[in-house]
């Protein structure tokens, strides 16, 4: 399963609802939120995975509490906020609180629910990753370059699937912001986070998303 498909998906939309009814969210805002959040995240966990220690704590995190289940058992998102939230610290450390602003401006969500709406979100990523780890039988070693394959197939779909509700929802939220100069955000996004010349072109051309949260992908 893809990052996409993660999100667009059953897993996806149960987690929107669960945030839409305790925050009275929209649930396109949400859906949103994730869409950017997601890839920022896997992509500050990428980064980490560079340092041997940090792998080795990922990759044990991984073996030890993220089996996957939590993709069949959406409720779990809710009663593990709490380790969300710690998880959110680690990944984002220093720079968790301008992640947060920057993500409240781009998805039009107060700043007071950005983090319990990420602490939900991230219990779900570390599954979908640990389903991954399991199915590709990955240690701490492959763990970069499972992340960025993570990444990077999600940039491959986004391309090719230029009917991908995400694209509507983002272009919805976001506006213009979000849909100059390609015309698809989440490749957009993706892009950013990737990096890479196109990503690039886009930054400089100034108004994008990739614009706005430039300064965050590509760690």
């Amino acid at each position: 399963m893809s990052l996409i498909d993660l999100l667009t998906g059953n897993t996806g939309n149960q987690v929107a609802e669960k945030a839409e009814n305790k925050f009275g969210i929209s649930r396109n805002q949400i859906l949103a939120l994730l869409a950017v959040a997601a890839p920022l995240i896997i992509s500050y966990l990428r980064n980490k995975s560079q340092d041997t220690k940090e792998a080795e704590a990922l990759n044990n995190a991984l073996d030890k509490d993220h089996d996957g289940s939590i993709l069949d058992d959406v409720s779990q998102a809710e009663s593990r906020e709490a380790e969300g939230g710690s998880i959110i610290n680690h990944i984002f450390g220093n720079d968790k609180q301008t992640v947060e602003n920057q993500l409240s401006l781009t998805s039009g969500i107060s700043i007071d629910k950005i983090g319990p709406i990420l602490a939900m979100l991230a219990p779900v990523i570390m599954g979908y990753i640990g389903k991954e780890k399991q199915q590709n039988n990955v240690g701490a070693g492959g763990l970069g370059d499972l992340l960025g394959g993570i990444l990077g197939n999600a940039s491959n779909q986004a391309q090719t699937q230029q009917s991908n509700p995400l694209n509507d929802i983002l272009g919805s939220v976001l506006g213009d912001s979000g849909s100059q100069s390609s015309g698809n955000p989440l490749n957009d996004i993706l892009g950013s986070v990737l990096g890479g010349n196109n990503s690039q072109e886009k930054k400089q051309g100034g108004g994008g998303l990739g614009d706005i949260l430039g300064g965050f992908f590509g760690k």
